[in-house]
């Protein structure tokens, strides 16, 4: 069993520089703590994933075309995810807006090739199976 996922968990990117935190919209109006509750559809860039502060993916095509212009050196850049896939494997036992509610464990890729996890789900005191 994991924890249920909110507005306000702690995202980190493996090719990020710094955490951000998940927005969730009410639009399901389904609230965990207090707070409006996420399923796997809560992917979009910008809107629920915000930056990472800086990109270091080198398959990321700003980063690689700084790096190439520093001779190599792996130069960050500001991030902007892209992540056209929800997340990955929700808790299929509890639909949220009829998509399965999002846990603590699923994990979302982006498409430069990082792996955007849930360090902190935002609530402790609701799991779902």
């Amino acid at each position: 069993m994991g924890f249920h996922v909110c507005n306000g968990a702690m995202l980190m990117c493996s090719f990020g520089a710094a955490p951000t935190s998940l927005v969730v919209l009410p639009l399901n109006r389904v609230l965990t703590s207090s707070m409006p509750a996420a399923n796997i559809m809560d992917h979009v860039p910008m809107l629920n994933i915000p930056t990472f502060a800086m990109c270091l993916s080198p398959s990321n095509p700003v980063v690689a075309a700084a790096t190439a212009a520093a001779l190599g050196v792996l130069t960050p850049m500001p991030c902007v995810p892209v992540t056209p896939a929800p997340w990955i494997i929700g808790a299929p036992t509890v639909l949220l807006g009829n998509m399965p509610s999002l846990q603590n464990t699923s994990k979302l890729m982006c498409a430069w090739g990082g792996v955007i996890q849930i360090v902190v789900p935002g609530q402790f005191t609701e799991m779902i199976p």
